[in-house]
């Protein structure tokens, strides 16, 4: 515990008095146990693509593979030396099939295939990752981290169990314009929303009609995206909906359940929304607006 705290003293030290532009990390191995909690706090599964940024002696992306025989991978890191006894042990270890290191600079890795990213980098360092992560991994992509964190984006699970494990969730990019239709019965009925983001925190704000309405308890988990919406739609009442769907290129689909009063029954629907350039939700409402029903 003392050499550990040694060595994040020296790193945070050095950190500190490096310019941004000339940023980098010292290889100081994670310990093996952190590394196996890293790993299972992302929890593991067939058919997983673990990227190491600054894999050092390779240790996540072999300890990854050992883990579970379904998992490949390949780690990347500036110092080619590393890079070939990391290779090296693949090959002892007989995982070379699976996995494989690259020397190669972090801000250049291909993230496309990723599905779980891990990282341990001076703060500095992951907070600049930050923007490359959340442009260039998908939707869902598991990221983590040992000891420090990314910034203001907060992580979706802790282990504090020791030195503390992080983990996020990429999450799809939904903020903007969004227009669906629904058709309710015999009535066809226009949404326009509005969607703020902050990360994986979203809100939203609703048009049918000149009535509006905000998301309630909205959530978004890398693609999938959930929220509720109660308001008066014309000719219908005063209407329940809990929508469901996935983000994908700029469309979501899934399902909605609708309830009309009096509430005992509902019925699900599909439900498609589309991003868009344009909204209605500015239109003019006027100040003719009936009372709801």
């Amino acid at each position: 515990m003392r050499m550990r705290l040694i060595l994040v003293t020296l790193v945070l030290a050095c950190a500190g008095s490096a310019p941004a532009q000339e940023r980098f990390s010292i290889f100081v191995p994670s310990d093996q146990e952190n590394v196996e909690r890293m790993l299972k706090l992302a929890e593991l599964r067939e058919g997983d693509v673990v990227v190491d940024l600054g894999s050092g002696d390779g240790r996540v992306v072999l300890s990854a593979a050992r883990m579970n025989p379904g998992v490949t991978g390949w780690g990347v890191d500036i110092d080619p030396k590393l890079v070939a006894e990391s290779n090296a042990e693949a090959k002892k270890q007989g995982l070379a099939g699976r996995v494989r290191f690259i020397h190669e600079n972090a801000f250049d890795t291909d993230l496309s295939k990723a599905s779980v990213i891990a990282m341990w980098f001076w703060p500095e360092m992951q907070r600049l990752l930050r923007p490359v992560i959340l442009a260039r991994a998908r939707p869902g992509t598991r990221v983590i981290t040992n000891i420090w964190d990314l910034g203001s984006w907060p992580p979706d699970r802790v282990d504090t169990n020791g030195s503390p494990v992080s983990m996020w969730v990429v999450p799809a990019r939904v903020a903007g314009y969004w227009n669906w239709d629904l058709r309710i019965g015999k009535r066809a009925v226009s949404y326009s929303a509005i969607v703020e983001q902050r990360f994986q925190a979203i809100e939203g704000a609703v048009r049918t009609g000149i009535r509006r309405e905000l998301f309630q308890d909205p959530k978004l988990n890398g693609e999938n995206i959930s929220f509720g919406l109660s308001l008066t739609i014309d000719g219908l009442g005063f209407t329940r909906h809990e929508f469901r769907g996935k983000v994908r290129d700029g469309v979501v689909e899934g399902t909605v359940r609708v309830s009309l009063p009096p509430h005992e029954t509902s019925m699900e629907l599909p439900w498609r929304a589309i991003r868009s350039e344009t909204t209605t939700y500015f239109a003019p409402t006027g100040t003719n607006i009936p009372a709801s029903q």
